[in-house]
Order: C-alpha cells, then structure tokens, then sequence
C-alpha cells in the first residue's frame, strides 16, 4: 500500500511549487539578502514592510555603490589632468583641452555635492532616520528613494519647497 502512495507524493508536492513559483515574482525578495534584492522586487514588498532589514542592506549597498564610483571617479580624473599636461602650440587646440578640464571639473565640483549628501544619507541609516522625510516625519517612499537614494524629503514636502523657493527666490 505504501508504494501506491509514493508515486502521488511527488506529483502533490509538485502543485505547491508550481503556484509558489507563480508567486514567484511578489515573494522573491523573502528569502535573499538585502543587498542582492533588485530595484523591482524591493517595489513589489508590502507596504507593511518599509524600511526592514532587507530594504536598509538594499539602500546602503545602493549608496555604498555610488560612494565608490564617484570615488573612482575622482581619481580618474586626477589622473587625466596630469597627463594632460603637455603643451600645445596650438592655441584653439590649447582652448579645447582647457575646455574639456573645466567640464571635467564642474562635474567632479557636482559629484563631490552628492557625496557629501551620500555619507549624511548612510549616516542616516545608521540612526534610523533613513526613508522618513525631514519635514513631516513620513515615509519618503520606495520609488522616489530608489530613483534618488539621497532623498531626505517626501514627494509632496519637496514640491512645497520647490514652489515657496520659486515664489520667494529663497
């Protein structure tokens, strides 16, 4: 009698995996660690489930991320701005490569503005402050810190701020 009831045991183990794997979308990020978690599956968690563990490691790795590329950066362009000492006779040629230093320098002036917001952003997932807006104490919200890790105000206290700054010139 038992051997008639193995050969159904895999197949009625079988329908739990398949509608599992059909969950397998919603549910994926149960099981992994958060700083292997994907932009959509940190979006497909309940709400109930703002800012766990999962999502803090996912944040952190995401701004750990961008901490060390725009170091990398940094260096890189140090680098480029030695080698590109040489001089030019050319003075159009010698204009262009000025040129090209400065860009380079004003995006490097911006990248070390998003650093600074990068660290305070760390510092607040350290504290616990992280993914509730400054102003009103609310949750920020995973698409708007997924697009924008160092976000420290709510969509709406944003836009409040935004159209006083345009009214007032503040």
């Amino acid at each position: 009698m038992s051997k008639t009831l193995a050969p159904n045991k895999p197949a009625a183990s079988a329908k739990p995996a398949a509608r599992s794997a059909g969950k397998a979308g919603s549910d994926a990020w149960k099981g992994k660690p958060g700083h292997l978690l994907t932009d959509d599956e940190v979006m497909a968690m309940p709400d109930g489930e703002y800012m766990n563990d999962q999502q803090l490691a996912f944040f952190r790795a995401k701004l750990q991320s961008l901490r060390d590329g725009i170091l990398n950066n940094a260096g890189e362009t140090t680098e480029h701005l030695r080698e590109d000492t040489t001089i030019v006779p050319d003075p159009a040629d010698r204009a262009t490569i000025e040129e090209e230093h400065a860009l380079e320098l004003r995006t490097r002036d911006r990248e070390r503005k998003l650093l600074k917001k990068i660290m305070q952003s760390i510092a607040r997932l350290d504290s616990g402050e992280y993914g509730y807006c400054d102003e009103t104490g609310e949750p920020i919200g995973l698409g708007r810190l997924i697009a924008r890790p160092t976000a420290t105000l709510s969509l709406e206290a944003q836009q409040r701020r935004e159209m006083k700054q345009k009214m007032f010139g503040d």
